[in-house]
């Protein structure tokens, strides 16, 4: 579609006359009744009518022009009660040359309607609710055009955003009596826990809707020309997934990114963007409206393939917004109320540290999953997030007041006082627990038979050190290197990837650091690599086979920690080895780097420690084995617990299915404790369990006596393990753990003892 930008047209006389009562500041019920007289001028009718939807589903006659004044706020009908209903119901236009002769058509004496035949309705939409119809009529029969169907569309949109806008800044003087159209109840929906927490604060959109006067385009033909741009901009990228220039969808066949692409073409979707922006809307506002017209009809489809598919129509708008924006964020610009919570309906790690997180008080997504990276950011950085609360964008507005429960994975949006009050009784809980183990936070962690136990961090950037000393740890026994990658367009230079290091090395002191090299692959996919799709990515080519066959990113990185450890002790590992011979094969790698340094005479470590992340069963059993070619061995738990029980920890069906208290799951992990002692190997514990305190002393009573958590782990592990008496829960457990046991978890047996022991779980 060519479109000469530098012709001016203005908006259709419609759209005219609509601008011209969009000023002033009238309350709702004024701006309703200037509303419909606009349109009945403007599209020479006889009737224009409002029906906004009220509280209990009822639809309001709430404005006219040309029915009887009288009958507003009086008539009212449900959804799928006659034409107006049927068009709220089905969320689609209904256009009828004789409306009287229609089978649902209902009459309504009180209205005045009895001249009248020709009848079009659409909806008025915003997000994925449907806020009321809009219903012009004439007395001749007649069929409207599909012109004046696009006008009616467009009108409703930009009704619905600023009738909702007068009510906002009006207050209860602006609102209309008895009806509410933005979402004012109190909600309360179920998600699920990602980042622990408790939070109070107001709602933000990460992409809230277009504002009112924003809406209307002033030149229609530059409003095409900017249209088209942005599509060609949103397929290009489009088209670079697919082809494996950027992967920014993770964890997908074939299939689904051709898929996707499929929709990026679709003549019906691109067709629809065009004929908003020719009624005279601006290019985010036909995005916007569309959007929403999807959204209203899938969320009525019962289909979950079609529901699925609306994820798809939201992220391409997504897109295509960002493309229109030409927005161009550096971390922590995004501006931000001092008590911010973020709703989204997903996030990645590089758009979450485009906000200032001392404002960033917490998060809640309708997707997400508890191991993506902005998760791991989440907990990290001490953020509460709360993910899978399906359908909470339809009913949030940005201030609303919010809860957040990062532990229980509840959010209460525009909460009752007495959920408020409970609340903030919780919080005040939460924070004398917190004060409490601030006094313990220089305190050594040694358990009451004496055994002293490591607390480290899990890290991966530079916002992830300060909590070094703020938690006191012991350490960082786990810096996800990846991350560094994954939140740059472009591959980090050697320069920068050794600044990164040194930099950790630094802010840890005497403390040791451990670097995990690169685990991409599975769902760690990076903008600027081809990616290589896979039936099952979790067990395909990722981490250390990736490095194995490809030398040359691997040596890279090696070399930066190689410089990065000059003078100091540097401690590295590989994740995801399966085998002795693939450990053997990586330590012969960063061999040649010290001794390529060598040779250079470049400064060397001061000390050198190569480890190995044991995370496959495979591995586990020839533990011994690899301990012959590791100087230390890591327990990668999550993934070591999804591939012994065979569960996808990412597939929220099965994520639950099994324990890491299991009997089997404890003596796996008693063999690895034993086989690494008998060899004189320092072993430690990464992952959720190892921060959690009811697991924490399962494992110390195992024999780990170093455990890498996340930084809001370390004070309620180390409360938990000061009461301990390891050697004693160790009768207590190791006995239940043969293989002749039935029971499904230990967990019961565990909390028993802690709770007459009075440790703190």
């Amino acid at each position: 579609m060519n479109v000469d930008p530098n012709i001016t047209a203005k908006p259709p006389k419609l759209m005219r006359a609509i601008r011209g009562v969009m000023g002033g500041t009238e309350s709702v019920q004024e701006r309703l009744n200037a509303f419909v007289a606009a349109i009945q001028s403007s599209m020479a009718v006889k009737v224009a009518s409002i029906y906004l939807l009220r509280p209990g589903s009822e639809l309001e006659l709430s404005a006219t022009e040309g029915l009887n004044k009288s009958a507003v706020h009086k008539t009212r009908m449900k959804p799928g009660e006659g034409l107006v209903g049927h068009v709220a119901l089905t969320a689609r236009p209904l256009n009828l040359a004789d409306a009287p002769t229609h089978p649902l058509f209902s009459y309504r004496p009180e209205t005045g309607e009895d001249p009248f035949k020709s009848f079009l309705g659409v909806p008025i939409l915003r997000g994925g609710r449907t806020l009321g119809v809009l219903v012009v009529q004439s007395n001749r029969v007649r069929t409207f055009t599909e012109a004046e169907v696009e006008d009616l569309l467009t009108v409703a949109m930009v009704l619905a955003e600023i009738i909702i806008d007068d009510e906002r800044v009006g207050g209860k003087k602006g609102a209309l009596k008895g009806i509410s159209l933005a979402p004012t109840k109190p909600e309360t929906v179920q998600g699920k826990a990602f980042a622990g927490g408790l939070i109070r604060g107001s709602a933000h959109l990460h992409l809230p809707p277009v504002a009112p006067a924003n809406l209307l385009a002033e030149n229609i033909p530059v409003e095409q020309h900017r249209l088209e741009e942005g599509i060609t901009i949103l397929r290009a990228s489009v088209d670079a997934m697919v082809s494996g220039e950027a992967a920014s969808l993770s964890r997908a066949s074939k299939e689904i990114y051709e898929t996707y692409r499929m929709f990026a073409y679709d003549r019906k979707w691109v067709g629809r963007l065009r004929e908003a922006v020719s009624s005279g809307l601006t290019s985010e506002a036909a995005v916007e409206r569309v959007r929403n017209e999807h959204r209203a009809r899938l969320m009525k489809a019962r289909d979950p393939y079609l529901r699925a598919r609306l994820h798809d129509l939201e992220d391409l708008a997504n897109r295509l917004i960002r493309a229109l924006s030409g927005e161009k964020l550096g971390p922590g610009n995004k501006k931000l109320a001092d008590d911010a919570i973020l709703f989204a309906r997903e996030l990645g790690p590089a758009e979450l540290l485009d906000y200032d997180r001392k404002k960033l008080r917490g998060i809640v997504l309708e997707e997400g999953s508890a191991t993506s990276h902005a998760a791991i950011i989440c907990r990290a950085l001490g953020i509460p997030l709360v993910g899978r609360a399906d359908g909470i964008l339809d009913i949030i507005e940005t201030g609303d007041p919010v809860l957040v429960d990062g532990e229980a994975g509840v959010v209460h949006v525009r909460p009752l006082p007495s959920i408020l009050d409970s609340f903030n009784l919780r919080m005040n809980v939460k924070g004398e627990l917190t004060r409490a183990y601030d006094a313990l936070k220089f305190q050594p962690t040694v358990t009451k038979d004496g055994h002293a136990v490591a607390l480290q961090l899990n890290a991966g950037l530079l916002v992830d050190l300060p909590q070094l000393d703020q938690a006191g740890a012991d350490g960082i026994g786990l810096f996800r290197t990846e991350f560094q990658f994954m939140v740059s367009d472009f591959m980090p230079k050697l320069k920068e990837q050794t600044a990164l290091y040194r930099q950790a090395i630094e802010a840890a002191g005497t403390r040791p650091v451990t670097f995990r090299t690169l685990d991409l692959g599975g769902d760690k996919i990076l903008p600027y690599i081809d990616p290589v799709p896979e039936e099952n990515p979790a067990i395909g080519w990722r981490a250390i086979r990736i490095a194995l066959d490809r030398p040359g990113l691997m040596r890279y990185q090696l070399r930066a920690l190689v410089a990065a450890g000059a003078g100091k002790h540097l401690r590295v590992m590989f994740p995801m080895v399966t085998t002795v011979d693939e450990m053997m094969q990586a330590r012969a790698l960063f061999d040649r780097e010290i001794e390529r340094a060598a040779s250079l005479d470049l400064d060397l470590p001061a000390k050198v420690e190569v480890g190995v992340m044991l995370e496959t069963p495979s591995l586990a059993w020839q533990v011994s084995a690899v301990c012959d070619h590791a100087d230390f061995v890591s327990v990668g738990a999550n993934d070591l617990m999804q591939f012994f029980f065979a569960a996808d920890r990412d597939n929220a069906r099965v994520s639950d299915r099994y324990d890491p208290l299991h009997p089997a799951a404890l003596s796996v992990l008693k063999f690895i404790s034993d086989r690494c002692k008998a060899n004189d190997t320092p072993v430690s514990v990464c992952g959720e369990i190892a921060g959690r305190p009811l697991e924490a002393v399962a494992l110390t009573a195992l024999g780990y006596r170093t455990l890498s958590m996340p930084v809001t782990g370390i004070g309620p592990v180390k409360a938990a393990l000061l009461k301990l008496d390891a050697d004693d829960l160790a009768k207590v457990l190791i006995p239940q753990m043969s293989i002749e046991s039935r029971s499904s978890s230990l967990r019961g047996v565990i909390q028993d003892y802690c709770a007459q022991n009075a440790i703190p779980i």
